[in-house]
């Protein structure tokens, strides 16, 4: 068995790794933590969990115990990762964090959008981007994982594929992509509130959204990314728009997605227009794509569960690479419905 430990476990992404833990034949949760919630038992602040973690209560974190476990999981702010890393890399098999922390290969970029100065060089070289689609590679064996944003999960699932084949031009990129409140985290923040969120669409981060420079990073394009708040417990849309470099057809994006997609268990490519509910609970991504003659606008559309495919589903994915185990172990590709 695979000794795992979560690190902010309290948390919604916290609460998505111990649900997908519970159900992965090689993963046994010996250690969660929630600093806020310490000596809480895990069934009480999530009744979801009962079933299969009565007795498990979030304690505070000790290196100490997390130092001899094979795989943590890193459920915590951005800077706080970057604080806890240092002392598990080495001594740990895998981390796997789900923060901003090591995703940005440039450190230049951390202070203009993060706020922070990263100060670890040499760990956020050595640093694999946790998106097997694209790094399967280089994530067998890694130590350190970076799990990326939910957003860029389901815009880099997109676009990437057009744009390393040279079928759409590499600047220009919109992407507005819509996502559940669960996205904001189980803070209690005002525009999470109920009476805020319900019976309302809100674009936020306007022109300085974080995921912008780890979307630009992935697809290998200039992007313009908006955000918005849409009143659901999970899901992110993406719908992209790029102008074509080459004589593109609907048939032809449709084809281009398939090949690049065509032996990825938990991508589906089809014709319909993807939607949020079909990948509930799922760590399925859901994409189409369009050209539109008349305006000359190639359109792609990606849908994802943020908290599965898009965060703890994503790290469980990369985890499983990572260690060696089969890749789709512990993850459904099956949405819950309706």
């Amino acid at each position: 068995m695979v000794r795992v430990g979560i690190i902010g476990a309290s948390g919604y992404t916290g609460a998505e790794l111990l649900r997908l833990c519970a159900q992965h034949p090689a993963f046994e949760v010996v250690y969660a933590t929630g600093d806020t919630q310490a000596g809480t038992r895990a069934a009480a602040l999530y009744p979801s969990l009962a079933a299969r973690y009565p007795d498990l209560v979030f304690a505070e974190f000790d290196p100490a115990q997390a130092q001899a476990l094979d795989l943590v999981f890193l459920g915590l702010p951005h800077e706080a990762s970057m604080a806890l890393a240092p002392q598990l890399v080495g001594s740990v098999g895998c981390v796997v964090d789900l923060s901003a922390a090591y995703r940005l290969k440039d450190s230049s970029l951390y202070p203009t959008w993060y706020g922070f100065t990263h100060d670890q060089p040499e760990l956020l070289a050595s640093a694999v981007y946790g998106l097997p689609e694209l790094h399967r590679a280089t994530l067998r064996g890694a130590s350190l994982v970076a799990t990326p944003g939910c957003h860029v999960t389901a815009a880099t699932l997109a676009l990437a594929p057009l744009v390393q084949r040279g079928l759409v031009r590499p600047d220009g990129i919109v992407v507005n992509s819509i996502t559940g409140v669960s996205g904001a985290g189980r803070g209690l923040k005002h525009t999470s509130l109920f009476c805020t969120a319900d019976e309302d669409v809100t674009a936020y981060g306007l022109l300085d959204h974080r995921h912008t420079p780890e979307i630009e990073q992935e697809v290998g394009a200039q992007v313009l990314f908006t955000p918005h708040l849409a009143p659901m417990n999970r899901g992110i849309l993406a719908t992209c728009y790029a102008r074509p470099a080459a004589d593109v057809s609907t048939a032809s994006l449709l084809a281009a997605l398939g090949d690049a997609y065509a032996d990825e268990p938990f991508v589906v490519v089809g014709e319909a227009s993807p939607s949020t509910k079909a990948t509930l609970g799922s760590n399925t991504a859901h994409l189409s794509a369009r050209f539109d003659e008349r305006t000359g606008t190639v359109l792609v559309l990606s849908a994802i569960d943020n908290l599965a495919k898009g965060a703890s589903g994503g790290a469980v994915q990369a985890a499983n690479v990572a260690l060696g185990l089969p890749e789709t172990s512990g993850l459904s590709t099956v949405g819950v419905y309706p």
